[in-house]
């Protein structure tokens, strides 16, 4: 020891030397032996000694930068000199940070808590978490936050007021440095051994990395030193010399030679070369006189030897030509050949970052670099670095195992490194960021390519990626996209790459790999085998990989000064496309039973468009292609939509559930505004510029319902099943409502667009606030409500909807805090097409529905059941207007009159909902009329503005065109489409599909004729001849009605009325004025016509005499078709099957409102009404014997001996009344160190004193029964109140065990639930046969003298309990006696000191008649106050308890000798005989405990016990109370106030009431205590002056606990009523209830006295009670007053008291250290009961296989635990065997819970909830009310 001690002296004299002699002249002598030193002590260690010799080695370092001095004040010298103006601290993993919103300037900002609670955030959008990847705090950082948001000490300038660096302080540092890092990176070079096969072997990786643990710790520690050191460290790092002349290989040192070489090999990997321009590589190399080591391939899939050739997989998948075009191309595009070579190290910062890569970063080499952060060119540098090593680091995490954690780690780094807008705009410009980044991205992804199975499987040249692939489905790639994402949202960067076409280009590229990807292949045979699960990777891969950068650069398109990017990436997206349409060979008609979700290249196009029209003011045809592209582009999206609905016809089941997966993930809400959104937006855009029959037919084709839409009866469809073609024409009219109704990018504002997201989401259901921002989706609009100008989401929140506050169902489910949509929103805003298309599950639209159709009834606007409402729509943007002429175009008017003409000839596919979007169409057709009708223009594709109402140009020719085509057509006049002759009313049944044929092979020609393009060979199959009329099956119907006439008579026929429609303007002319009458605008189908009938009539006035005309002909009702028999038939059954289902339906609601009624009255534990009903009627049978209905076998019948009836008990171990404190303040829970609760003044802890007490001084046997125990531990019994047999309770309890599916109970523990009402159970309590008569016949004051009584107990006590014979009944006793012991443990049952003594087992049973009865007290509220039946009337099974036990008390006879009845009754002869006797005394009288005696005796006599017994012993026992009661009172008073009562007592001691009169009383008992030592030790705590007033209210105090319990008793055994009362009159209710008053006084001259009835002379029992004491004082005197029963007053039990927020808590918990095991627990959580900390699932705190919350709930609740779970806010009960979390008592600002802390949000108590809590534990309902109970193995 003294060596080493030595050594550190000699180090440090050393040290000093060399310091000042490099200050002096030999300076170079002393840097050559210092240098010398150090390459002495640093040399890596071989051998075992290693971590000896590192220890050393930094005991060196440290004395040569300090000089000598010591290492402590060193620090402090350096730290003088900091300007810390950041604040720098690095986190890892799991660590608690704060993100303030209001404060940051990048979303990425963070903070650490000390920082965060120093600086202002009060009123901010901040929310806490837990780090995911670790991080650094941005404090000081004016790039990353606002300044007003620095904490206190970051927010002062520095640099003004630190004084320079003294030139010698860091001198040495300097020299030391270089050679302490060049040391450490040997040693990262010496342990680093090229893997075989790639697979590094992780054992070594760590071993070398446990070596270096002290070193880098070091460093870090240097870093902290502050801003002097981190500059020398800054310089070491980065400067060039200090590399080049240490570690460059060459030299005499044969250990750096080896470790030189060793470096080079591992640099082989590094470059990003191909095979393909190897050899180019390595001629240059050669070339350049460089190494000769060959460049490896793309996965660096080193060999160890490095010969030339590779020979990786990856380039045998290169030689299959999938994707040779591709790889080349981009290599020749990368413009930074850099990337591509191996890297070149020129300063230790690049090689230390070279080997963190290598060795797949380290924690603490990573937290080292991060810390060096603060200082500026370290900062710049370091990010040069890391993008310079940014494509060997993708290398190296393609390869790791551990990729998660090296993921985190990495952008640990890059976060802090991209975050800063300057930083990043600096690298881009220096480095070539970008391009770095997006060729590292290509690479990555082409390593998963497979050839793209779309469309044409054979010729496709397409390649996509393939989800199944590690590196999608592990999400790989995410920190690189991550970073992307990151450096996109820097304008500068983005305007970088949004400017360079070269860039575009390859990230277009980039995107295609992913278009397409995921193909799904319908399954029409078999079920598919596997369901594949790659459709997750499909969907994330699709949101970060491509949708997120496209949001990030649309983030910067947002002025019409950036219409060029947007040309430029439209320009390159519509190149891709093609390149992909001819990849696929694509023609004209999408591949059958196939869909992809995943077209990025089209969503970029249409969001880019979107952008281009809203924000940019672009003309939209200018960027448009032409039609022939635009047919094409519109194809994919189309089939997405009507795959969707081919999903949702059940048409794809055999693919398993993971195709609706898909169907879902697309609308739902954190992916419908990158895909579905785009996708209905680009097909608006598509039908806004083609041929309006042509896009219509196409609809209708790709829906496969062409041929439901002919007039004929009947029809062959070739495509569909005739179950699926409702649903799929419902799906194709609902698209079609969709995309014209839609205006979410068609000219909404980003506020209307909130708003009506909003109220969809609220109409569905009400949603919590964390809710409604998850379902909102997020980009268009970010919520937070930053964007200038916008309103933010909680003003629009507050505008729709209103909060209900968090509220509690009666079953305990507890309801969060919600917003449900204010009523106008219902009214006005309602919009079911919004809705349809954001329910991500169809029952969400029938829901909105439903409380839409609850609104209408509640507010008494519409009774029936009524239609979706029609909502009117936001103006068209003036680009889109085109839109509109599908509305108008001939196709689709055919398809609504035939589909209304079905209708109205009940056609039997058709559905209501048809109907619904039929007329919704027409209604749409109505409000958006074309202006004009110049048919040259509708040709041209002009734009009209939309149509006024009542600014109609009256022009005939339109009108005439109405009335007899019978369609609101006009404008199509070209005569080649005219179907329709002029002036009959017929219609052709015609094929759609012809129609489209000709119209698309005309736009061909078209344009092959305008732009002379080439066109495919036109022999294909699919075309037919230019000219050809395709052949038309042309059966005439005559159809003789118009739109309007079908209208009418649909009318008709909803209302059921033969002329119902009345046309309204007839009455009142001012209905065409004003057609916006809020009476149409709710209501079923009559309305919706009436509303379309009303708008047709206001539009013309020719409409309007047609519809009058149509009504005057009073119409015959409408043929019937000639329906075959067949049809009749399915009819019928049609109309049966409804009537049944409607039949099914009722009786089901008729059911479950039963079974709601009977769990109302069942299950409500709080309703006294209910319960004071049942006492009545169970008052009125007491003549009677008891009959018991049993619950399992419906019989009634009373209990027998032999078949025994029992109550359905739960038994559980409480130790509730433990808890209670003296104090009425309840304790709080510590959250300082200072606070901490102690539990010695605990009911339980004083009573267990107190006995042990009585034990050290006193017989054992005796103690046993001068009190109770039960206090904790003790067995609490209740009752549902249902009764069965215990022979059909067994056979029950034999079903449950062989039924295989258990609920959360376990049946071998006896565990059930009732059969009746499902409440929680574990045994069976027997009914005592017999019957009730005792009760009512012994009412009646019996005329007995006192004396006679007393004797006649004591008889009755002599005779011996024997054994009832071996009955049913007794067995059963016995069992549930078994079950009642067994619930508590073995602990809480022996006191007694011989072990298994009976006393034991006697003292438990009266102690559970008394936890029994003191428990329905607390749940009373601790007083009889409210009187009146039991709160638990029918369900309390004291009765059946009590004569359970007194069956086994009987057994234990007391000797007679010993009998404590005596000594109360008898003045006793022979006082000396015990003085004699060797064994301990009994214990006195005085201080046995009242209420326990009460149980022995009145257990201990035979049952049923008779009244006037009962009484007698109440009043023999109080007798006992009182005199205790003044023996406290005479101790409490000081010696003169005892002298002057004593004095007092004795003159009146004479008169006749002496011995009721507590003055005289007082007056003996302190005179005869006297006698002994009692009152000798010195009264310290002289009380003040006892006034008479006080001393009687003491008195009547210190009886009331005995008198509770003893009514209470009465009311269970007698049926006795209990009295309501006031609080002061308590007492003397209570007594006289129980006949210790003879009759009722009047209140001011009462007296507790007077209820005292002696059975012998007073004077003579107090002498002999108090000579006890006195004897006992005589040999302790120390003890005599300690062990007087002082009665405290008991508060009731209750929880600890929490904080208000709970911020409080979780800072002062979650960094607390265990108690047990010192460490910091991974799951904290907290007692609420007595406020211990423990940990929760800690191996390190585990017991005999028991985790600690199991082991503490055992010990502090008898196996009842309420835990607070730190990290959590959510409470855990354990309950025995099992647990549950209940809940959260913290709600945030909008009354949500936030479990586990994901949101992060200020949370503040409910004291509601937490009532509640409190509420459920004393009445220990926790097993009723909470459902969802699981067991715990003990592994809590």
């Amino acid at each position: 020891m003294a060596g080493a001690g030595a050594g550190s002296r000699d180090k440090r004299a050393t040290a000093a030397r060399l310091k000042a002699a490099l200050g002096g002249e030999g300076g170079a002598a002393a840097a050559a032996e210092l240098r010398a030193l150090l390459e002495r002590v640093l040399a890596p260690a071989a051998g075992p000694g290693g971590g000896e010799a590192a220890g050393e080695a930094l005991e060196w370092c440290r004395c040569l930068l300090s000089g000598g001095e010591p290492w402590d004040s060193f620090v402090q010298a350096v730290r003088a000199y900091d300007p810390a103006t950041l604040c720098g601290l690095v986190w890892t993993a799991n660590f608690v940070a704060y993100r303030c919103r209001t404060c940051g300037i990048s979303p990425c900002m963070s903070l650490c808590a000390e920082c965060f609670h120093q600086g202002e955030h009060a009123g901010h959008d901040y929310n806490m978490f837990r780090s995911q990847a670790g991080g650094a705090c941005d404090c000081g950082d004016s790039n990353v936050m606002r300044e007003a948001g620095f904490c206190k000490r970051h927010r002062i300038k520095s640099n003004s007021n630190v004084p320079c660096v003294p030139k010698d302080l860091l001198m040495m540092s300097e020299l030391v440095l270089p050679q302490f890092i060049f040391s450490l990176i040997q040693h990262l070079r010496e342990g680093y051994n090229e893997p075989a096969l790639d697979l590094p072997s992780e054992k070594d990786l760590h071993k070398i990395l446990q070596v270096l643990e002290p070193h880098v710790s070091f460093l870090e520690d240097l870093t902290k030193m502050g801003g002097a050191m981190r500059s020398v460290l800054t310089q070491v790092l980065t400067s060039q010399q200090f590399y080049k002349d240490l570690s460059s290989g060459v030299g005499e040192n044969a250990c750096t030679k080896k470790s030189h070489e060793k470096y080079l090999i591992a640099l082989k990997g590094s470059g990003l070369a191909f095979p393909e321009d190897k050899i180019a590589c390595g001629m240059q190399e050669q070339g350049a006189g460089t190494s000769t080591l060959a460049v490896q391939g793309l996965a660096g899939a080193t060999a160890a030897s490095g010969q030339g050739d590779s020979s990786d997989e990856e380039d045998q998948d290169g030689s299959q030509g999938v994707g040779k075009r591709k790889r080349v191309k981009l290599s020749s595009t990368t413009k930074d050949q850099s990337i591509m070579d191996v890297l070149k190290h020129k300063c230790f910062l690049e090689e230390l970052l070279f080997w963190t890569i290598k060795y797949e970063f380290p924690q603490k080499m990573v937290t080292f670099l991060l810390n060096m952060l603060p200082d500026q060119d370290y900062k710049i540098a370091f990010t040069k670095t890391f993008v310079q090593h940014y494509a060997f680091i993708m290398k190296t995490l393609k390869k790791s195992h551990e990729s998660d954690t090296m993921s985190n780690r990495i952008v640990h780094i890059s976060v802090q490194l991209f975050s800063n807008e300057e930083l990043a705009r600096q690298v881009t410009e220096e480095c070539q960021l970008l391009d770095i980044m997006v060729t590292v991205l290509l690479y990555m992804m082409e390593s998963c390519l497979i050839k793209s199975e779309l469309q044409d499987e054979e010729n496709s040249l397409h390649v996509v990626v393939n989800c199944g692939e590690a590196l999608l489905k592990n999400n790989t790639y995410w920190p690189l996209v991550s970073d992307f994402i990151n450096i996109l949202s820097h304008q500068s960067v983005a305007k970088k790459f949004l400017e360079d076409h070269g860039l575009l280009v390859t990230w277009m590229n980039f995107v295609s790999f992913f278009q397409g990807m995921n193909l799904n292949k319908r399954e029409l045979n078999e079920h598919v085998e596997f369901e594949s699960q790659t459709y997750y990777a499909a969907f994330a891969a699709e949101l970060e990989a491509c949708a997120q950068p496209m949001w990030g650069l649309l983030s910067h398109c947002k002025v019409r000064e950036t219409q060029e990017y947007t040309r430029n990436v439209v320009r390159y997206c519509l190149e891709a496309l093609q390149d992909w349409f001819d990849a696929i060979n694509f023609v004209d008609e999408p591949a059958p039973n196939q869909v992809t979700f995943h077209l990025p290249l089209h969503r970029y196009f249409a969001m880019f468009l979107s952008k281009a029209v809203k924000c940019q003011e672009l003309d939209l045809d200018t960027i448009l292609p032409d039609q022939e592209m635009l047919m094409k582009l519109m194809i994919h999206p189309l089939q997405i939509q009507a795959s969707l609905s081919e999903i949702h016809s059940n048409m794809w089941v055999r693919n398993g559930l993971q195709i609706k997966g898909q169907a879902m993930t697309y609308v739902q809400s954190h992916f419908c505004n990158s895909m579905i959104d785009p996708d209905i937006y680009l097909l608006q855009v598509c039908a806004s510029r083609l041929d309006p029959d042509y896009f219509i037919s196409s609809v209708f084709e790709r829906f496969k319902v062409v041929d439901l839409l002919t007039m004929a009866s009947q029809h062959q469809n070739t495509v569909l099943d005739s179950e699926h073609e409702r649903s799929m024409l419902e799906g194709a009219l609902t698209f079609l409502v969709l995309l014209l109704s839609l205006r979410l990018h068609l000219g909404m504002t980003d506020d209307e667009i909130l708003r009506a997201e909003m109220v969809a989401q609220l109409c569905m259901n009400d949603r919590t606030h964390s809710s409604l921002l998850d379902l909102i989706p997020e980009n268009p609009n970010p919520k937070s409500g930053i964007i200038p100008g916008s309103l933010s989401f909680e003003s629009v929140l507050s505008a729709v909807a209103d909060f209900k506050a968090p509220v509690f169902e009666p079953g305990g489910s507890m309801q969060q805090g919600m917003y449900t949509p204010k009523a106008e929103v219902w009214d006005k805003e309602f919009d079911p097409v919004m809705v349809i298309l954001r329910t991500v599950y169809r029952r969400d639209v029938q829901s909105a529905m439903d409380r839409y159709t609850a609104f209408l009834k509640q507010s008494g606007k519409f009774p029936g059941n009524p239609w979706p409402p029609y909502k009117k729509r936001t103006p068209l943007h003036p680009s889109y207007k085109g839109l509109i002429k599908l509305l108008h175009c001939k196709t689709l008017h055919i398809v609504l009159f035939t589909l209304l003409y079905k209708i109205l000839m009940d056609h039997q596919n058709l559905s209501e909902h048809v109907l619904c979007m039929v007329l919704y169409l027409i209604e749409l057709g109505l409000e958006n009329s074309p202006e004009q009708e110049s048919d040259e223009e509708y040709i041209l594709g002009g734009e009209r503005s939309l149509f006024k109402f009542c600014a109609f140009p009256p022009s005939l020719k339109y009108f005439v065109r109405f009335c007899e085509c019978m369609l609101f057509i006009v404008f199509l006049q070209i005569n080649r489409y005219d179907f329709f002759p002029k002036n009959s009313g017929t219609a052709q049944v015609f094929s759609l599909v012809a129609e489209r044929r000709k119209k698309f092979q005309e736009i061909i020609n078209r344009n092959t004729s305008e732009a002379n393009q080439v066109v495919r060979p036109k022999t294909s199959m699919k075309w037919s001849a230019p000219g050809a009329t395709p052949q038309l099956t042309t059966a005439i119907l005559e159809v003789k009605e118009s739109i309007l006439s079908l209208l009418i008579k649909l009318h008709h026929k909803l209302s059921g009325k033969q002329n119902s429609y009345y046309p309204p303007w007839l009455d009142d002319v001012d209905v065409l004025i004003h057609p916006e009458i809020p009476r149409y605008s709710h209501g079923d189908g009559m309305t919706a016509v009436e509303r379309i009938l009303l708008k047709a009539a206001v539009q013309s006035r020719l409409n309007k005499r047609i519809i009058e005309e149509i009504c005057r002909k009073v119409t015959p009702p409408v043929p019937p078709k000639k329906i075959s028999s067949a049809e009749k038939k399915t009819l019928d059954k049609e109309e049966r099957r409804q009537k049944a289902r409607e039949r099914q339906q009722k009786l089901l609601a008729e059911f479950a409102s039963r079974q709601k009624s009977f769990m109302e009255t069942a299950m409500d534990v709080e309703s006294p009404d209910v319960d004071i009903a049942m006492e009545v009627a169970t008052s009125e049978q007491h003549v009677s014997e008891a009959i018991y209905d049993c619950v399992i076998c419906g019989q009634s019948g009373p209990s027998t001996e032999d078949r025994p009836a029992g109550l359905v008990v739960l038994l559980q171990a409480s130790s509730v009344l433990g808890q209670c404190r003296n104090s009425t303040e309840p304790k709080r829970l510590p959250t300082t160190e200072e606070e901490q609760i102690y539990p010695w003044d605990t009911c339980a802890a004083l009573h267990d004193v107190r006995l042990s007490t009585l034990q050290r001084y006193f017989k054992d046997s005796s103690c046993l029964q001068a009190v109770s125990i039960g206090w904790e531990g003790g067995v609490y019994v209740q009752t549902c109140g249902h009764t069965l047999h215990i022979d059909c309770h067994k056979s029950y309890m034999e079903s449950l065990r062989n039924d295989q599916v258990l609920q959360g109970f376990s049946v071998d523990k006896g565990e059930f639930t009732c059969p009746l009402c499902r409440q929680f159970a574990n045994s069976v309590l027997p009914c005592y046969p017999g019957n009730n008569v005792e009760r009512s016949v012994w009412q009646s004051h019996s005329n007995k003298c006192m004396q006679d009584l007393v004797q006649e107990v004591e008889d009755l006590q002599e005779q011996l309990g024997t054994f009832p014979s071996e009955t049913n009944l007794s067995k059963e006793m016995e069992s549930v006696m078994k079950d009642i012991k067994s619930t508590t443990q073995k602990k809480y049952t022996d006191y007694s000191k011989s072990p298994g003594s009976p006393d034991n087992d006697f003292l438990f049973m009266y102690s559970v008649a008394r936890t029994n009865l003191e428990l329905e007290l607390v749940h009373r509220g601790g007083n009889l106050c409210s009187g009146g039946a039991s709160t638990a009337g029918k369900r309390s099974c004291l009765n059946q308890l009590f004569h359970v036990l007194a069956m086994h008390m009987r057994l234990y006879s007391i000797d007679s000798a010993y009998n404590p009845w005596r000594k109360l009754t008898q003045p006793m002869q022979d006082k000396n005989s015990e003085l004699v006797s060797e064994e301990l005394p009994e214990v006195p009288v005085l201080y046995r405990d009242v209420s326990s005696l009460l149980l022995i005796q009145i257990l201990t006599m035979p049952q049923p016990l008779h009244k006037e017994h009962f009484t007698c012993i109440i009043k023999v026992l109080f007798t006992l109370l009182y005199t205790q009661a003044l023996a406290a009172i005479s101790v409490k008073c000081g010696a003169e106030d005892r002298l002057a009562w004593k004095e007092a007592g004795a003159l009146k001691k004479n008169t006749s009431s002496g011995e009721k009169s507590w003055e005289v009383l007082l007056g003996h008992v302190i005179s005869e205590l006297s006698k002994g030592k009692i009152y000798e030790e010195g009264d310290t705590e002289e009380l003040a002056v006892v006034n008479p007033d006080s001393v009687e209210r003491d008195l009547q105090q210190f009886c009331l606990p005995f008198l509770r319990i003893t009514s209470l008793l009465q009311h269970h055994l007698f049926g006795v009523d209990l009295p309501s009362c006031q609080e002061e009159e308590e007492f003397t209710v209570l007594a006289s209830c129980l006949g210790l008053l003879p009759s009722f006084q009047s209140a001011h001259q009462f007296t507790s006295a007077s209820c005292l009835d002696w059975p012998v002379p007073a004077f003579d029992m107090i002498s002999q009670w108090c000579s006890e004491l006195a004897s006992f004082a005589d040999r302790h005197p120390d003890q005599v007053k300690a062990l007087l029963i002082q009665e405290p007053k008991w508060d009731l039990p209750r929880l600890l008291q929490l904080p208000e927020n709970y911020n409080t808590i979780f800072q002062y918990y979650h960094r607390k250290t265990c108690s047990v095991c010192t460490k910091v627990p991974k799951d904290p959580a907290v007692c609420l009961v007595c406020g211990t900390f423990v940990c929760l699932k800690g191996l390190c705190c585990k017991q005999q296989s028991y985790c600690e919350c199991v082991l503490h709930s055992q010990n502090c609740g008898a196996g009842t635990g309420i835990f607070l779970l730190i990290n959590a806010s959510v409470i855990i009960i354990i309950r025995g065997h099992r647990f549950c979390l209940w809940g959260s008592v913290y709600l945030d600002a909008h009354g949500e819970e936030d479990r586990d802390l994901r949101r992060g949000k200020p949370l503040y108590i409910c004291k509601e909830r937490y009532k509640v809590l409190e509420q459920q534990w004393v009445s220990h309902t926790f097993d009723h009310i909470n459902k969802r109970w699981g067991p715990h193995y003990n592994g809590l």
